[in-house]
C-alpha cells in the first residue's frame, strides 16, 4: 500500500483502509505541539525522570523520523521542554510521543513539531543519560517498533502493526 504522510491523512481514514495491519495507542494523550498531523518512522528511548538520551537524539538529524518516549508514564520531571523541541525542529524531527511530560508548553505549543504527551510539569529532570535507544517500546497497548510508521492527528495515534 502507499504511504500516506504529511498532511495527506486522518488516523481514521487510515484505520478505516489498513484495519488490522494497524495498531491503534489507547492512552490518551494531549497535542501539545505546533503541529497535530504527523507523521514518520519510529525512534525509540527508554528512560525514567532523566532526558539525557531525548536531549542527545533529538539534537541529530531526524530525517523526518517520530522520537517515541516511553518515560514509564511519571508526571514527576518533564522529558522535553522548549529548547530540547527547538533543536528537534531544527533537525528536521517530525514529532515526538512521550508517556510522560513536557514543559514550556507555551513555547512547544508555537513550534513546527508534533508533540503528544500525557501533561506538563515544570520540573527539570536528570540528565545523566540513562536509559536505552531504539529497542521496541510499549504503553497504551501498542508495541512501538524501532522503523516502523507512526501516524498522529487529532483523534490518535496510529501504528504499523510489528507483525505486519
Amino acid at each position: 500500500m502507499t504511504e500516506i504522510h504529511a498532511e495527506g491523512f486522518t488516523t481514521a481514514d487510515l484505520y478505516d483502509q489498513r484495519g488490522d495491519e494497524l495498531q491503534s495507542v489507547s492512552l490518551q494523550l494531549l497535542d501539545l505541539g505546533g503541529r497535530a498531523r504527523f507523521s514518520g518512522p519510529i525512534r525509540t528511548v527508554r528512560c525514567h525522570r532523566d532526558n539525557g538520551l531525548v536531549k542527545q537524539l533529538l539534537n541529530s538529524p531526524g530525517e523526518g523520523a517520530v522520537l517515541v518516549v516511553d518515560g514509564g508514564g511519571s508526571l514527576e520531571s518533564a522529558l522535553m521542554g522548549d529548547l530540547i523541541a527547538s533543536a528537534a525542529v531544527e533537525n528536521g524531527w517530525a514529532g515526538v510521543v512521550i508517556n510522560g511530560a513536557i514543559r514550556d508548553r507555551a513555547v512547544v505549543a508555537t513550534l513546527d513539531l508534533g508533540v503528544k504527551a500525557l501533561g506538563s510539569n515544570p520540573r527539570k529532570s536528570a540528565k545523566d543519560g540513562e536509559g536505552e535507544v531504539d529497542a521496541p517500546v510499549e504503553f497504551g497497548g501498542v508495541e512501538f517498533v524501532p522503523g516502523r510508521t507512526l501516524w498522529s492527528d487529532e483523534d490518535g495515534i496510529l501504528v504499523e502493526h510489528p507483525a505486519g
